[in-house]
Parts: C-alpha cells; sequence; structure tokens
C-alpha cells in the first residue's frame, strides 16, 4: 500500500554515490552515503563492490537501512571501490530486475554502472543493441544505459572511451558513475546538466555523489562538480584523467532540485539549497503578499520558504505542524475514517500555535491537490481562523521527461482548473504560486541556467513524442 501523504509529490529518479579510495572500507563508505541520499528514491537500492578483478552486487527493494542489515554488509568482501544506487522508479516498474547498479559483462572485463535521470531515446538504442545481440532482463533505461557502456568499452578497449562513446549516443538527462574491473571508477554528466553530480576527496582518496550532503556524511570535502558534458577518470583515490567531451551552449539544471528534491544542506553548482529555499520564500512575500498573523512551514521542504517569507514579511515565524518521523513509508488505513484522518499520523497541527490565527501556509508544491486539501483541513480543525496558501514553485502544467514522475499532463490540477478553483478545492481563503521569473531570481546564485520545462514547456532538447512508459511496451 502506497503512502497517500506522498502520492501528491513528485518523486525524483534516483540518488548515486561512488568511492576510490586506499583503504578497504569502500562497501562501508558507500551504505553511508546512500543513506545520506535516502530522500532521492526510497524503493530500491544497491551496491556493487571491486574485489580485486571481481564486482560484487548486494541490491534489492527498500530502504537502504532494510537491504542492508549487519549480516547483509558482513558478507561484503573488502574492496576499495564501489558504488551505489538508491532508486525511485519513474522509467521502468518497481521490480527488483530495475534496482541498480547493473552489471554487464563483455570479452575482457566487467561493469557496474548507476544512473541518475531519463533518456529520451532509450528505446531507439536498445533496439540497436538487440540487433547486435545485446539481451536485457529489466524494463529501465538504466539497464540500457549500462548495456551500451559495456558495448563500447569491449569495441574501444578503454572504460574511458567506452564511456565517452556511449554517452555521445544518448539523449536527455544522466549523471552516471561507472565502476570497471580495473581498477577505474569514471563519472559523467550530460551537457544539459539536468541532474547534480560533486567530487570530494579526503586522506584517504575520492568519492562521487548526487549531493554534497553525502559527502559531508562520509568524510569528504566537497572539491567541485562535475561540469556539464566533463568525464571525470578517477583511480587509486586520485584523478587521472577529466575533460569536457561534450557542449552545449545552454546549461539546464532541473530548478526543482532546488525546491524539493534535494537535502536543504546540500550545494548544488555554487548555490545552497537552504539559501535558495529561503529565497523563494522573500520572493513568495513580495509577490503575494497578504495580512496574517503568522508564517508556517509545512515539513519538510515548506519549512525553509516559510523562515524566507517571514523574514520578509515581518510577520511571525511559527510551528505549525509536529511531523511523526518514525513513520515507515506505508500506512494500514482499516476504516473510511482513519483514511481520511491520515494526514494526522504523520503532520499534526500544532494547536496552541494556529488556533485563533490567520495562518500563511507554506508548501513546496502543488500536483493534484490531494495532501494539500488534507492538511488544509487539519489546519482548520485545529483552530485556524484564516489560511493563506503559498507556493514555492510555480504551477505544474507539463510532463518532466528528465526524472521525474509527471507523466500525464492531463492529472495535473493546474491543467484542469483555474488558480481560484485550486483554491476553492484545497480549502484555503487565498493561494499564490511563486512565478517562474521569482523563481529564477530566488536560485540567480547558481553557475547554471535551469531546465524550467514542468512549468512553461521550455525543456531545451527535443523530446519528440516520448513518454516514461515506452520501455515498459517494449
Amino acid at each position: 500500500m502506497k503512502n497517500i501523504l506522498n502520492a501528491d509529490k513528485l518523486h525524483e529518479e534516483c540518488g548515486v554515490f561512488g568511492v576510490s579510495v586506499t583503504t578497504t572500507e569502500a562497501a562501508g563508505i558507500t551504505y553511508n552515503g546512500l543513506l545520506a541520499l535516502q530522500h532521492r528514491g526510497q524503493e530500491g537500492a544497491g551496491i556493487a563492490l571491486l574485489h580485486g578483478h571481481i564486482i560484487y552486487t548486494q541490491k534489492n527493494l527498500g530502504l537502504v537501512s532494510e537491504i542492508f542489515k549487519q549480516k547483509i554488509m558482513d558478507t561484503l568482501p573488502s574492496g576499495n571501490m564501489a558504488l551505489g544506487h538508491t532508486r525511485y522508479s519513474t522509467t521502468g516498474s518497481n521490480t527488483i530486475q530495475n534496482v541498480q547498479p547493473f552489471v554487464k559483462e563483455y570479452l575482457t572485463g566487467r561493469i557496474a554502472a548507476a544512473h541518475n535521470g531519463n533518456i529520451v531515446n532509450a528505446k531507439e538504442i536498445r533496439q540497436k543493441l538487440e540487433i547486435r545481440g545485446l539481451n536485457f532482463l529489466a524494463t529501465s533505461d538504466s539497464e540500457i544505459i549500462s548495456s551500451l557502456i559495456a558495448y563500447q568499452t569491449m569495441i574501444t578497449g578503454d572504460i574511458k572511451r567506452g564511456v565517452c562513446e556511449a554517452v555521445r549516443e544518448l539523449s536527455g538527462a544522466y549523471s552516471i558513475l561507472v565502476m570497471s574491473s580495473d581498477n577505474k571508477l569514471v563519472a559523467v554528466r550530460d551537457p544539459h546538466g539536468f541532474r547534480p553530480l560533486c567530487i570530494g576527496e579526503n586522506e584517504n582518496g575520492m568519492a562521487v555523489a548526487s549531493e554534497t550532503c553525502a559527502l559531508d556524511s562520509c568524510g569528504f570535502k566537497y572539491v567541485r562538480d562535475v561540469e556539464p558534458g566533463e568525464v571525470v577518470v578517477i583511480k587509486n583515490g586520485k584523478i587521472i584523467h577529466n575533460e569536457i567531451i561534450m557542449k552545449c551552449p545552454r546549461k539546464s539544471l532541473c530548478i526543482f532540485e532546488y525546491i524539493y528534491f534535494a537535502r536543504p544542506d546540500s550545494v548544488i553548482d555554487g548555490l545552497s539549497v537552504y539559501e535558495a529555499r529561503v529565497n523563494m520564500g522573500r520572493v513568495l512575500a513580495k509577490e503575494h503578499e497578504v495580512d496574517a498573523d503568522i508564517v508556517c512551514g509545512i515539513p519538510d521542504s515548506g519549512l525553509e520558504p516559510a523562515e524566507g517569507y517571514a523574514m520578509e514579511s515581518g510577520l511571525p515565524l511559527m510551528i505549525g505542524f509536529i511531523k511523526n518521523r518514525y513513520i515507515g513509508r506505508s500506512f494500514i488505513y482499516p476504516t473510511q475514517i482513519q483514511r481520511e484522518n491520515a494526514v494526522k499520523l504523520k503532520l499534526n497541527p500544532l494547536k496552541v500555535n494556529v488556533a485563533g490565527k490567520r495562518v500563511v501556509l507554506i508548501d513546496d508544491s502543488i500536483v493534484r491537490g490531494t495532501t494539500t486539501a488534507k492538511v488544509i483541513s487539519a489546519l482548520r480543525s485545529a483552530g485556524a481562523k484564516e489560511i493563506h496558501m503559498r507556493i514555492s514553485s510555480p504551477p505544474f502544467r507539463h510532463t518532466c521527461y528528465f526524472g521525474t514522475d509527471i507523466d500525464n499532463e492531463e492529472d495535473l490540477i493546474a491543467n484542469k482548473i483555474s488558480i481560484d478553483e485550486i483554491r476553492k478545492l484545497i480549502g484555503a481563503d487565498s493561494l499564490g504560486f511563486i512565478s517562474t521569473d521569482g523563481l529564477k531570481t530566488a536560485c540567480e546564485k547558481c553557475k547554471l541556467t535551469f531546465c524550467t520545462g514542468c512549468f512553461d514547456g521550455d525543456y531545451g532538447i527535443k523530446v519528440d513524442s516520448y513518454t516514461k512508459r515506452i520501455l515498459e511496451e517494449i
């Protein structure tokens, strides 16, 4: 049973983490890195470990801590290189066959690969590889990427050249880590820079991760981001080669990384996620001022914009909800009444703060409106006099093709009804979304420009008639 409180949120496809060190603790470091990236995917996780010239893998469905219990970690051999992945399924169904990393063999070696993003020409690449005799077990574009890299490595005789040749055939979003049986860790990011990827180092070696919070958690000091279109090769804990292999005039980092996906303690392409979210709140206060008594944020990603709104408006920032942090991924609702009150299992209004108050309530997004309506209803039951909803992202109107689970545009509430009708549906006294220009202003310290396609249809890349269901229809 799915957690209905998360059903009205967008989900990112995954997080990746890789490490090359001079010690033999690569598996444990990777486990800790995946724990730090758990927010990027909760459906499955895996670790691939290099021991000698042999790649060992352990992966399954579930949370990182559920899969890698101590008895499982004890079975993994020692090794100085590993990579890991934590997954949310956008392309490909949630099955064990689609859990990463994918390990692929060729005549002279073996690779393991983990991928964050979405490839829009995956079907065409798969068909070409099938003609060449390659077989596929999964319905994931990540398996296609792994097979393509293995094939090109076999042809070129070198993992770096194999990765370079492979990614030149890809169209879409990808931050990829590849580990080879000849002790090399290769990181590559698409030329648009859709998904983040960063490098850290310590006295024992280097790590590459989707977010800096994972580097911090594992004792690696952030060095820099992998640049869009760059390939980086690491061996024995040091960078032995890096180059820009593809250039694109327009950079298109997914701006939703700052709104919701990333942890607030991460820094992506030069901009603190926390600072960006606070700035969003400041912009919201300028764009949608209202006469109210207090400002409250909906945990978790509404908290920082609420800070910014309070700073800019001068209204006091108060705790509006207490979050139960010990609830797992799914709840049980034996009766209709329990289902209707499900929001209180996770978010319970703090009556002493909200009763009789005019509340500015901040959240990161409204996708379908179901969860927002439940949260507002709970707040009214706690005695809130007025509820003025403010959203730190613009209305979603378009499909995302690059690693976010927005598929059918007809399911998006902003395409069904007007903003005022959304307000009535969720039960708010007023409703305001940040503008796309305001959002860009809030994130202006980022080194890259942004993909805002889910808001305005401007993706910066041709996507034709691709849909994320296409692989499952093959």
